[in-house]
């Protein structure tokens, strides 16, 4: 069995078992072992172990067996003695119960026993004290006060809490009967209440916090209380403002005092209120005033400066004090003390911010007009220019004497920039300084005074100036400066457009002001975009003007029915060539005075006039057949200066024009031909007869015939 016993190893696998039962057995083993394999043994041992395993099986059922009725008797015997702990439990719990009641009842007993005590001690007590307060009332009474308490400077504590207590009731006494004994305790009540207030302020300067805590615990039921917070107050802030920032020393203050007295005081908040208070009240109005009446009449520009200044450090100063415990309400309180000091500055600052840019702006416009050397000129307005202007527009006229500016533009930079930056301060302090309510319009007043002086004091009058010093169509070798009038005027439009978005835009966005601004800016644009136009299309009359100026003393009839007709050596005529030069230094004036469309726009209509002009001019000629080559060779070059405009529709005219001068040299049998090409189809018959009526061969050809 101890044999069987052994294989049954873990973990068991029956396989593997009858593997190792046969290979321990002799003759069990595989033919190539050592002994010869004898299946009778094998079988014998095999029927052995079965009878082995048999008796084993009922071996250890026995024990199952055995140790199951052990395990249902130990059962019982635990069910037993659970239910016997679960009895002795109920027993313990209802001593405790019964133990708890008992208790109660004592502890009810002691709280009455204790209460009657109380009842029975607290009249005594009061007795006690109130026999305590007569022998010292008598002492008052008799004039001599010979307890120690009132002579040992140590019971000084003592003898506050006595002396008060005694004030109180002095107080109930009628006058008549006692007028020297209530004299004598109030006496004594001051002076107990001035020696604990010298004596609260030689611990503040000792620097000992608990002796500061323990006098002023005993000076909070007397009226002097406040006083010995006052000392405090005052005693803190000597020696704290040595530099010269008063806010800064404010701050550190602050800081410091915040710390002691919460260890000092029992509401350390009202202590701080009252310390800010104090500061506000005195050290910043102080500061605020010296700083500011000064300067209020004889310098508003540093006035307006040291408002903004003061103000934005008072706010920053007032953030930093919300950190501290003030109260409830800290912040109304704050702003309630920023309001005291700076109420009537911030009344009157709108109207001063207003005046000082009136009378800013003026300066520096008169300041530049005085460089110059130039008087302003009065523009007009009402009714009389109104039709002025309208007759213009409809008539393109100059209306007054021409003006000569010599090339100035009397538009500045630097006086723009002056003027934005003066803005741009006072939007600044328009921001800090107005009411949240009178924001919007105080902006506005502002943004208001910036199109007076930059858009109508100086960008409208050099435009009035400008458009006066065009000079006639017919002027000859006229200096156009009204380009550069343009190109100014609209780099300092860019700068004011990007003020109204950056600076005015925020202030106003939300309120019914942004319509009123938006409506005013654009009133201005409307009214200098009628004025440019004004002036650039008159600045196109006069270049069409020289042009023709120069057409009409270059151009030779000879040019196109020269005498020679096998000697002209030239390629174009001197007109043309100088009529394109002139042309390409126009192109580049307007390149370089517009930006974006108006580039396009305004080289459409020169080109579209510099053709009408060129069509026209050549109508004017007879031609041969060389000179209707050198007027096609003319027209080659004014296309290739046409091609420096950049516009299609310009090139498609010199284009057509191009065509047009071939019925001047094409032959009479090819002229139906021509005029049915690409270029030419779509014209009016009238026009194609009119240029081939200017060939000199037009009547001896009968060229008449192909147009009927």
């Amino acid at each position: 069995m101890a044999t069987t016993a052994q294989l049954f190893e873990e973990p068991f696998d029956a396989d593997e078992y009858i593997e190792r039962l046969a290979w321990r057995t002799p003759g069990g083993g595989s033919k190539g072992g050592a002994e010869a394999f004898d299946p009778k043994r094998l079988l014998e041992e095999f029927e052995n172990h079965i009878e082995e395993l048999k008796q084993l099986d009922e071996k250890i059922q026995r024990k199952v067996e055995k140790l199951e009725h052990q395990c249902q008797r130990e059962a019982k015997e635990f069910a037993h003695k659970v239910q016997d702990l679960y009895r002795s439990n109920q027993v313990a719990f209802q001593h405790f119960q019964e133990l708890d009641e008992h208790i109660s009842y004592v502890a009810t007993k002691v709280c009455h026993l204790g209460d009657q005590l109380e009842g029975v001690n607290t009249p005594r007590q009061r007795a006690v004290e109130a026999q305590r307060l007569m022998t010292y009332f008598n002492e008052f009474l008799d004039g001599d006060l010979r307890s120690d308490v009132f002579n040992n400077p140590d019971k000084i504590k003592e003898a506050a809490d006595i002396i008060q207590k005694l004030h109180l009731i002095a107080q109930e006494l009628p006058f008549d009967r006692f007028p020297d004994v209530k004299a004598k305790i109030a006496s004594k009540y001051h002076d107990l209440e001035r020696q604990l207030i010298q004596e609260f302020t030689a611990a503040q300067r000792r620097g000992e916090i608990g002796r500061m805590r323990e006098v002023a615990a005993v000076l909070l039921h007397f009226k002097g209380y406040a006083h010995c917070v006052d000392v405090y107050i005052k005693q803190c802030q000597e020696g704290a403002y040595l530099r010269n920032d008063v806010f800064e020393d404010t701050a550190i203050l602050c800081q410091r005092v915040n710390k002691q007295v919460g260890e000092v005081f029992s509401s350390p908040e009202t202590v701080m209120a009252k310390l800010i208070q104090n500061i506000f009240e005195n050290k910043l109005q102080s500061h605020v005033k010296d700083r500011l009446d000064g300067t209020r009449h004889s310098d508003v520009e540093q006035y307006l400066k040291n408002l903004y200044d003061l103000y934005t450090r008072t706010t920053a100063l007032a953030t930093k004090l919300t950190e501290f415990n003030l109260g409830s309400d800290k912040h109304t309180f704050l702003s309630k003390l920023i309001k005291s000091i700076f109420s009537t500055y911030l009344e009157s600052y709108i109207d001063m911010e207003k005046e000082y840019l009136r009378n800013r702006g003026a300066m520096i416009l008169q300041r530049y007009y005085d460089s110059k050397n130039h008087q302003k000129r009065s523009i007009g307005t009402g009714s009389i220019q109104e039709l002025k202007e309208r007759i213009r527009q409809r008539t393109n006229l100059s209306l007054g004497p021409v003006i000569d500016t010599h090339g100035e533009t009397f538009l500045s930079p630097e006086l723009v920039v002056n003027l934005l930056q003066e803005t741009r301060h006072a939007f600044e302090r328009c921001h800090r300084l107005s009411d949240p309510s009178d924001l919007p319009k105080n902006a506005f007043s502002i943004f208001l005074l910036l199109v007076e002086h930059l858009c109508v004091e100086h960008i409208d009058y050099a435009l009035e100036i400008g458009l006066s010093a065009i000079p006639s169509s017919d002027a000859k070798n006229a200096n156009l400066y009204f380009l550069d009038v343009v190109q100014q005027a609209n780099s300092i439009f860019h700068l004011f457009d990007k003020q109204f978005h950056d600076q005015l835009m925020p202030l106003i966005s939300s309120s019914p002001k942004l319509a009123e601004c938006l409506h005013k800016k654009k009133e201005v644009i409307e009214q200098m975009e009628v004025k440019l136009d004004t002036g650039i299309d008159r600045t196109i009359n006069c270049m069409v003007g020289q042009m023709k100026y120069i057409l009409a003393t270059e151009q030779k009839k000879t040019d196109f029915k020269p005498e020679d007709e096998n000697n002209v050596m030239i390629q174009y005529t001197t007109a043309c060539s100088k009529v394109c030069v002139y042309v390409s230094r126009q192109v580049e004036h307007v390149r370089k005075s517009m930006d974006g469309k108006n580039v396009d726009t305004v080289l459409t209509e020169l080109g579209v006039r510099f053709h009408r002009l060129i069509h026209e001019h050549l109508q004017q000629y007879s031609y041969s057949s060389m000179g209707g080559m050198l007027a096609i060779c003319d027209v080659a070059e004014y296309r290739r200066c046409a091609k420096d405009f950049r516009v299609p529709l310009v090139l498609q005219l010199f284009d057509t024009l191009h065509a047009l001068c071939n019925l001047l040299v094409v032959a009479p049998d090819n002229l139906k031909q021509v005029c049915s090409g690409e270029q030419l189809t779509n014209l009016d018959r009238n026009l194609l007869h009119a240029f081939v009526q200017l060939r000199v061969d037009y009547r001896s050809a009968r060229l008449g015939r192909h147009f009927s």
